[in-house]
């Protein structure tokens, strides 16, 4: 058996580490432009419906579906492309690079994502992540479900999950307890949205950009969260 890290830091893709509500306003705009108002609209209730039936947003087969109702628009053939092309390392949060970098001075890396198992995966790698962590990717429909999976890929004392969504690391302290420390990057709508910042206990950190993660004293965080972690010599 792989020997266990001492800490493994989790990082979430969307709203974390790269800016996706601007992925999503520049796809919003593209189909206004390509198609009208009016077909953008259309794709987007798809699009609404598809995630709450998934739990996660398939922007592709969104798509799929919408073609089903186009049949004879040539142009959506374009709108594949117009995705897997898009320059998703122009989206990522100021310093998110340097905070990766950052954190493996304390322990490995690893991407934790909800998403499809082929967008998403495209938008990690084009965006420069998936080299960041060294191809340590996992991408789940539900992630918080999956942490029985994570453990036996990547064995940890303790593990730091990094994600904007406060449902998400609720559900995983749930399970993991004092095994894990949740930090929470104020960051897109999800975490801008007081419904849900009431609705769930808060994270034992919350900071306003994913950057200010290099200013944290993450040693004594970990302590602060009793744990078994030991700090390593810089």
């Amino acid at each position: 058996m792989t020997k266990p890290e001492e800490v493994v830091f989790l990082l979430d893709v969307d709203n974390t580490l790269l800016e996706n509500d601007r992925v999503t306003a520049d796809l919003r705009r593209h189909l206004e432009r390509s198609f009208g108002f009016e077909n953008s609209e259309r794709y987007w209730v798809i699009f609404n419906e598809l995630r709450a039936e998934l739990g996660y947003a398939d922007y592709l087969g969104a798509l799929q579906r919408y073609r089903l109702g186009a049949m004879n628009e040539p142009q959506l053939l374009l709108m594949s492309s117009y995705l897997a092309d898009y320059p998703f390392a122009d989206r990522l949060y100021p310093g998110a690079l340097d905070v990766i970098r950052h954190l493996r001075r304390w322990g490995p890396t690893v991407i934790l994502s909800d998403g499809d198992v082929v967008f998403q995966p495209r938008k990690v790698q084009r965006s420069g992540l998936w080299d960041a962590v060294e191809s340590r990717v996992l991408i789940y429909i539900h992630k918080e479900e999956m942490l029985a999976a994570v453990e036996q890929r990547y064995p940890a004392r303790h593990y730091v999950m990094v994600d904007d969504k406060l449902r998400i690391l609720a559900a995983m302290k749930k399970i993991w307890g004092k095994r894990l420390t949740t930090i929470f990057p104020r960051q897109g709508h999800y975490a801008l949205d007081p419904n849900n910042i009431a609705a769930y206990p808060s994270a034992d950190l919350t900071i306003e950009h994913i950057s200010d993660l290099i200013h944290v004293d993450l040693p004594a965080l970990l302590r602060s969260a009793n744990t078994e972690y030991v700090e390593q010599e810089e």
